[in-house]
């Protein structure tokens, strides 16, 4: 995975804040259609091969920032505008919630263990002596890898003691823990098979040159925000640390925008441990299944589905703690606008099947609205939520084993014989290897009842969409997680 800090992370965040500054001060129609030229100006030093492909590239960021399903459009000769004008008349969005720009893919080649320059062709020879298929030869004072036989292992690089071996990835591939991405046959250009792709948003994040991206949502929101509708924000507890300032400064942010009201959807982990402490009692306490598995992570939910159908049954049936809050908040206001606000590209993906949350934007997508309004965070007073308080069981959810922690005290609150123990499995992060280890489960017999995944490594923390560094974050949320707030009284 990509570090945070790069350039292709840089431009997408400095085009969304472009895009929304433009929009907020009536210009956009105007202007959006000079903005590849003006991001690269004639006689300018191109990233690419050419000022020409630069722009294009740029061309199709703005696409997708405008929600646009680039595989779609065939019309090259179509300007932004006419995109605009599409993002701005829909109703909804739709799936797929990715997009591939295919004029930024560099069509990489397939994946080898490569032998590099620094290879002495030593004595000891314990590449081709641990190969175990023979697939290393030392010739002419140099090691080969003979590709075709090649599976991949990595003994070789590991063995190598002048570190002469090196592992070329193709990285939206090698990052996808489901193997939904291949390369199309005819052009070379990734392609995503999303009948296997469960939208965990790794592939955003692998690829050095931007060339897959989710869909945004910003202009739907700004749009509502724009006109003066009832816009209420569901903002993920992983959101603490995100940005400069105190979360209830945050929150002033969140409303000088436009947001009407802001929840926090701590409030519906909350709801979501306390289901899930009495789906476990029920079921596994009285011995009707061997375990349960958490169901707030919607990127590993796909993954039961189309990947582990045998855990699918263990899934729980508890709605997650977007869908508890976005339901109180139409319950509350039904005629209002719900915008989940989070870590998580995922989310997109449930959001469209839950008529209780319109839109989704990551914190990434937050960050260019608060660029593009002037918001100094760290200079605003503190606001409170418009929700209940959740407690710290609920604030911990986004963190790896935050969820067993928060499904463990209400499973000893309602349980007051404790007669039932949690024994909980962590699975921290969707990769390769963990997945072929969560097929093995039901096949051996386990000395856990509680399985919990999340899709990203840290937890929710780690997200595609987040800003923050995750493992900084996780110790902000902890020390958040038992602090109190204005009027808070924490019952935990």
């Amino acid at each position: 995975m990509l570090a945070l800090n790069n350039k292709v992370n840089y431009l997408k965040k400095s085009l969304a804040a472009e895009l929304l500054k433009l929009f907020f001060d009536d210009e956009l129609h105007e202007k959006i259609n000079m903005i590849p030229i003006e991001r690269v100006p004639k006689f300018s030093q191109p990233i690419d091969c050419c000022i020409f492909k630069d722009r294009a590239m740029i061309r199709n960021k703005i696409m997708a920032l405008l929600g646009i399903n680039i595989e779609e459009e065939e019309d090259e000769t179509k300007d932004l505008s006419f995109f605009l004008e599409k993002a701005l008349n829909r109703k909804s969005v739709d799936c797929p919630v990715l997009t591939v720009i295919d004029i930024a893919c560099h069509s990489c080649e397939k994946e080898e263990y490569y032998v590099t320059d620094l290879c002495q062709g030593c004595s000891a020879r314990p590449c081709e002596s641990n190969c175990p298929i023979g697939a290393i030869k030392v010739i002419n004072g140099r090691a080969v890898i003979d590709q075709t036989k090649c599976v991949k292992c990595g003994r070789c690089k590991d063995m190598c003691p002048y570190n002469a071996i090196v592992y070329k990835p193709v990285p939206c591939e090698s990052n996808c823990p489901v193997d939904a991405i291949s390369r199309d046959p005819d052009t070379g250009k990734a392609k995503i098979d999303y009948d296997k792709c469960i939208y965990c948003g790794k592939c955003t994040k692998s690829c050095p040159f931007g060339a897959i991206m989710d869909r945004s949502q910003i202009i739907d929101v700004a749009k509502n925000l724009k006109n003066g509708k009832n816009v209420i924000a569901l903002v993920a507890p992983s959101i603490v640390g995100q940005f400069p300032g105190t979360i209830l400064q945050t929150l002033s942010a969140l409303k000088k925008i436009g947001f009407s009201k802001v929840y926090e959807v701590a409030y519906g982990a909350d709801l979501t441990a306390k289901n899930e402490a009495e789906e476990l009692i029920e079921k596994v306490g009285s011995g009707n299944q061997s375990m349960l598995c958490n169901s707030c992570c919607p990127a590993w939910v796909e993954t039961a589905k189309k990947h582990v159908p045998e855990l699918l049954k263990f899934v729980s049936n508890t709605p997650t703690p977007m869908a508890f809050t976005a339901r109180m908040a139409k319950k509350d206001e039904p005629s209002s606008i719900t915008v989940f606000i989070g870590p998580c590209i995922s989310k997109k993906f449930e959001a469209i099947h839950n008529s209780d949350v319109d839109y989704v934007l990551t914190f990434e997508e937050l960050g260019a609205f608060f660029m593009a309004n002037g918001i100094e965070i760290s200079e605003l007073p503190e606001n409170e939520f418009d929700s209940p308080f959740s407690t710290t069981a609920g604030r911990k959810f986004p963190i790896s084993g935050g969820v067993t922690e928060a499904v463990e005290y209400y499973v000893n609150e309602i349980n007051n014989d404790n007669s039932l123990k949690v024994r909980a499995l962590k699975v921290d992060g969707l990769n390769k290897k963990n997945i072929s280890m969560l097929k093995r489960i039901v096949k051996n017999e386990n000395n856990f009842n509680f399985l919990e995944v999340m899709a990203c490594e840290n937890g929710c923390v780690g997200g595609p969409g987040v800003i923050s560094n995750p493992k900084l974050t996780r110790e902000k949320i902890k020390t958040y997680s038992t602090s109190k707030l204005k009027n808070e009284e924490m019952n935990y």
